[in-house]
This record gives C-alpha cells, sequence and structure tokens, in this order.
C-alpha cells in the first residue's frame, strides 16, 4: 500500500478542510438503527448526511474548493454542472462567500432539484439530455469566460472536503470497525478513506472503508480490476447521484490504495433500503445515499468475511423527487412482498369476481385496485382479464393467496412491478 503520506490528498488536508467548515456546515446527527443490526449482527449507525445543509455533503468539497480560490478568481465567478447535489452544494457555497455561480443542468431535471439550486441565488441554465452533456457545456464555458469550474469530485479541495465527514464519524462511533457509503465518481469514498485510514494507523487498529455502487451503473470494479479508468457503455440506475460512468483519476489513484473493497447492489434492494429508511428510521433518503443500506439488508458484509461489530453507513444525500418516491416506494413493497399484482384469465359469468374477493379476503390480504376487462388482443370471446392489486405481509403471505386461487381452480400470473 502507498504511503498514506505521499497521496495526492493526505489527512493535514482533511484537517485543513475541517477548519475551514467549521461554522459553516451542519455536524449532521449518527442514529442507531437497532432494527438493521439485529438483522445482519452488528451494531449499525447511520451518520446522517441527508440532514446537511442543502441536503447532501457535496456541500463539503463546494465550500473547500471555493474559500480557497483568490480574490482575483472569485472575481471571475464559478461554473458547475449537475443533475442535483452538487449543484447545490456549489449554489451554498456561492451564496456563503458572495461568488456569482452559473450551474448547468439538464434539460428534464427534477423540478424540485432545479427549483432548490435557483433559490440559493445560483443563475441556472438547462442545457443537454444528461449530466455528461451539462458538463461539457460548462467546461467551454469556463474556458470562454474565464469562470473557475469547480469540478464535482476530481479535485484535491473536493476529496479533502468530503473526507471530513469521516473524522466526523470516528468522532461520533470511537468503536467503529467498518464504514460504507455510496460511490459515484469516487470524491467521497477517496476523501472518507484517507481521514479514516490515517487515524485508524494512529490508533493501530484496522477499520474497513466499502465503496458500494447500483449494479448497473457499477465503473469502479472493471476500472480497479484493469487498473485503469474504464469508461461504462451504458447506465441505468434510479441513484442518479451515483450514476457516473467513468471515474476521477484523483480519486481513482486513492481508491485504489486504500479502499478495501467493492460490492454493488440492485434496483430491487434500493427500493427495499428506501422504505426500511422511511419506516423503521423515518429518515427520507434520495436512492444514492441508500446504496449502503442495501447492502448491508443483502447480506454483502458476511459475503465479503467482514466480521464487523460496529458499523457505520453514510446516508449521503436526501434530495429526492417526490414522483420518484411514489414509485420507489411501489418498488420496494412488491420487493418486499408486501404488494403485488396478479392477472387471472376467467370465463365471463356472473360470480367469478365475487368467488376471487372472497379467496383473498379469507387470506386476509387488501385489494386496492381491480382492471376488468373484456377486450384485448390476447383476451377470447367470452372470457375476461382480471388484473387485481392488493396488500400483503410479505413473500410467505403472496404464496398463501395464490395457493388458495389455484386450488379454486384459478390460474393467477404474478405481474411484477
Amino acid at each position: 500500500m502507498e504511503t498514506l503520506s505521499t497521496l495526492a490528498v493526505t489527512l493535514d488536508d482533511v484537517l485543513s478542510a475541517q477548519e475551514l467548515l467549521e461554522g459553516i456546515i451542519a455536524k449532521t446527527p449518527i442514529e442507531t438503527s437497532r432494527a438493521l443490526g439485529a438483522q445482519i449482527g452488528t451494531e449499525v449507525y447511520f451518520k446522517c448526511e441527508n440532514l446537511q445543509r442543502a441536503g447532501s455533503f457535496k456541500v463539503r468539497g463546494a465550500y473547500v474548493r471555493m474559500a480557497r480560490l483568490s480574490a482575483e478568481e472569485r472575481a471571475r465567478g464559478v461554473v458547475a454542472a449537475s443533475a442535483g447535489n452538487h449543484a447545490q452544494g456549489v449554489a451554498v457555497a456561492a451564496k456563503r462567500l458572495g461568488i456569482r455561480a452559473r450551474i448547468y443542468m439538464p434539460v428534464g431535471v427534477a423540478l424540485p432539484k432545479l427549483q432548490a439550486t435557483r433559490s440559493h441565488g445560483a443563475e441556472v441554465v438547462l442545457h443537454g439530455h444528461n449530466v455528461d452533456e451539462a458538463l461539457a457545456e460548462a467546461k467551454r464555458y469556463a474556458d470562454e469566460t474565464g469562470a473557475v469550474f469547480v469540478h464535482p469530485f476530481d479535485n484535491p479541495d473536493v476529496v479533502a472536503g468530503q473526507g471530513t465527514l469521516g473524522l466526523e464519524i470516528l468522532e461520533q462511533v470511537p468503536g467503529v470497525d467498518t464504514i460504507l457509503m455510496g460511490v459515484g465518481g469516487g470524491g467521497l469514498l477517496a476523501g472518507v478513506a484517507v481521514a479514516v485510514k490515517a487515524k485508524a494507523k494512529e490508533l493501530g487498529r484496522d477499520i474497513k472503508v466499502i465503496g458500494v455502487q447500483a449494479e448497473n451503473a457499477a465503473a469502479y470494479p472493471p476500472s480497479l480490476a484493469a487498473d485503469a479508468l474504464v469508461p461504462l457503455q451504458s447506465i441505468s440506475t434510479m441513484a442518479d447521484g451515483i450514476a457516473v460512468g467513468l471515474p476521477g483519476q484523483l480519486p481513482f489513484s486513492i481508491i485504489r490504495e486504500l479502499v478495501d473493497d467493492f460490492v454493488t447492489v440492485s434496483e430491487e434492494s434500493l427500493a427495499r433500503a428506501l422504505v426500511f429508511l422511511l419506516e423503521r428510521a423515518k429518515l427520507v433518503v434520495e436512492p444514492a445515499g441508500a446504496v449502503g443500506v442495501a447492502a448491508l439488508m443483502d447480506g454483502k458484509l458476511a459475503e465479503l468475511g467482514i466480521d464487523a461489530k460496529k458499523t457505520a453507513v453514510i446516508l449521503s444525500g436526501g434530495n429526492i423527487d417526490p414522483m420518484l418516491m411514489l414509485k420507489v416506494i411501489q418498488r420496494g413493497l412488491a420487493a418486499a412482498g408486501r404488494f403485488f399484482t396478479v392477472r387471472m384469465m376467467l370465463d365471463d359469468r356472473p360470480g367469478s369476481l365475487a368467488t376471487i374477493s372472497r379467496i383473498i379476503a379469507e387470506n386476509d390480504a387488501n385489494v386496492t385496485g381491480v382492471d376488468h376487462t373484456r377486450v384485448g388482443g390476447s383476451i377470447s370471446m367470452g372470457d375476461v382479464a382480471i388484473t387485481i392489486d392488493m396488500e400483503t405481509r410479505g413473500h410467505e403471505h403472496c404464496e398463501q393467496v395464490l395457493r388458495a386461487l389455484r386450488a379454486e381452480g384459478f390460474q393467477p400470473i404474478v405481474i411484477h412491478v
């Protein structure tokens, strides 16, 4: 392993960043999750950065980067590109420092994120259909006008700022032995790894640092395997905050030296984690902020052979679009077996629907929606298609309802959300 003092960002850099952020950011709380701890057999702590100013950790790195600009650089203003969290972090920092900020966001960005960024005083320009196109335009604007480009993760000041999260965790949970967090470009993971590994060395003990990515947006595993930056050909995940197709060069150089391992989680696991956080922890977290919780619920630490005693998970952000939340809740309930939909073909005669309703009621399921269709390409004359949405108590309860329907001669087909 490379000597900690020779990395591009060191513990001294993180400590210096912490001094800069004193009185600027919130020292976000740590919440204990007894429910998740009992499930996986370790103490679990949530670092609630979803409660940070602007709703995510991004303000830490953005402020450190911009606070170190010269007077001449500040006069030129700053420019950034983001679909949400980095945009708001830059906007908050710019307002605090009195710097003019121009931020490019993709066309179609979630309205709450757009409004929040503007409310902090930044000029927002909608450009392109994804973050990469907005990023290219932001760089072009910087080259053309001299505005300072504030990169979301590939900058030493940004990485150092994000690393202050690691210092707070060590202070709030002194005995922590494992820390998990989501990874996009890698700025947060790199910064936390620098702070935690250096402090662990001083304490003479080992603290595992684990990166978590959505399985359809996991750029780090192939890049680490190749020991070079490998771009993803496609990305598809609800976790837009970590939907980055190419790691940052600076974070990558740190992560390959310090981070213990990477795991990935599915979209279904993400949805379950978000519902768990809402129900059991009473916390609103965006998908990118919940990947660490999803990894724990999936038993990823056990798969890695890690026998953790005190595990901290960084809930990195809480900026979720309410419309996405509605979809995620339904998907999460379906993934947990608490909501499911069945479709059946029936003879079009009186009494069939009443029989189905009786069977469902006798098995303590709750009907939330019914679609009754006589016309369609796959429906024969004299038949009717019935689609029923139900609330259930879990996968075993779903199977109980299905068995009861089949016992009465029906042939239900489960429709996956």
